[in-house]
């Protein structure tokens, strides 16, 4: 079996600590928008995933930490996962989705 590198185990290690943030983040979604949830496909939440991820990545971990999820509306998710294809379809940039994405949450929290 071949060795595992530091620079593997390190990239692994953040990988695991951005799907674990968003995990906990999906969670506090879940748990304030109720039944209503059940309204977004798996794509739809796939959609989230990757933007909040993404959000994660270009965050300082205080500010990330500082976000209130719970108070997402159905229309900021309706407005991130909509953005989110807009990037997939490359109609716009990332990194000016990101940046959307972390002003709709620094906006509500």
């Amino acid at each position: 079996m071949p060795e595992v590198t530091d620079d593997e185990r390190g990239r692994r290690v953040f990988q695991i600590h951005r799907e674990m943030a968003v995990e906990k983040a999906l969670e506090k979604i879940r748990q304030s928008i109720g039944q209503d949830w059940k309204i977004y496909s798996t794509t739809d939440i796939d959609f989230l995933k990757y933007l909040l991820g993404e959000c994660w990545i270009s965050l300082d971990r205080r500010k990330w930490d500082g976000f209130t999820f719970t108070r997402l509306s159905r229309d900021n998710l309706n407005e991130i996962i909509r953005m989110a294809k807009e990037v997939r379809k490359k109609e716009r940039q990332e990194t000016e989705v990101i940046r959307d994405v972390i002003e709709i949450l620094s906006r509500v929290s």
